[in-house]
């Protein structure tokens, strides 16, 4: 009975100890799982995981990467030039048109006046015609004359006289008749050869075609296909420019200039 006894007490003080050792057991359990994931990889020996306060901003990564490429991007590229900044408006390129035709005396092409003025060459004929109508609005002393290929300033004829009186203004330059019909000549039957315009004169023209060449009226144009392969002359430039010609289509007719 007395052994019943002993026994039973002795199951009951497992069952006791089971129990603690089980609540210890669940208890040790819950503080593992308490445990962060961070320390519980640095307990099985795997490198910690880093704290906030070392974690890297990650967009500072991408702007550090953002500008090294904006860089490489740009690196050799031809920078624009100082001079060149945003397209002009109308009444400003209206002004800058203005200044360039008068600053050269000789005709400029809307290409040329384009470069200068940052402006496509549409865009600086339609400023030449806005210059023109305000010019005819107000009355003005000069205008704009498409000659040579380009645009120039030119004064009005009316005041010629005016003009001519300043000491400063060189005289026009004086043509003689036999040089004014060699010139003739090679405008209106160009590209031409010495022979045939000695044969359209009667006489020789070898000193009026030197003293026109000089003058820059008209120039070697090519050779021809004929034996010898003679020098063929025509007009150049400076020749629209003297007679105001935009060109030799302008040249009056030759039907015009019959006497009737």
């Amino acid at each position: 009975m007395a052994r019943k006894k002993r026994e039973s007490k002795t199951e009951e003080t497992a069952l006791a100890d089971g129990g603690d050792v089980t609540a210890e057991a669940s208890s040790s359990a819950a503080a593992q799982s308490a445990v962060p994931e961070s320390e519980a990889q640095a307990a099985d020996g795997d490198e910690p995981a880093p704290s906030d306060e070392t974690i890297l901003d990650p967009s500072a990564d991408v702007s550090a990467e953002a500008a090294v490429q904006v860089d490489a991007s740009t690196e050799g590229a031809e920078s624009p030039p100082a001079e060149v900044v945003a397209e002009l408006e109308d009444e400003q390129l209206d002004r800058v048109v203005e200044a360039l035709l008068f600053a050269v005396a000789e005709p400029l092409t809307a290409l040329r006046i384009g470069e200068a003025a940052g402006a496509s060459p549409r865009r600086v004929k339609s400023s030449v015609d806005r210059l023109r109508r305000d010019y005819a609005v107000t009355n003005r002393a000069f205008g704009i004359l498409e000659i040579a290929g380009g645009f120039r300033l030119y004064s009005k004829p009316e005041f010629a006289d005016y003009v001519a009186r300043l000491d400063k203004v060189r005289a026009p330059e004086r043509l003689s008749a036999a040089a004014l019909e060699t010139l003739a000549i090679v405008a209106y039957r160009q590209p031409i050869v010495r022979a045939d315009i000695d044969a359209i004169r009667g006489v020789n023209s070898s000193a009026l075609l030197k003293t026109l060449m000089e003058r820059k009226l008209i120039r070697a144009v090519g050779r021809s296909e004929r034996p010898g392969r003679p020098l063929e002359y025509g007009t150049t430039k400076r020749f629209l420019d003297h007679f105001g010609l935009g060109s030799v289509k302008d040249l009056p007719r030759v039907e015009d200039l019959k006497t009737p």
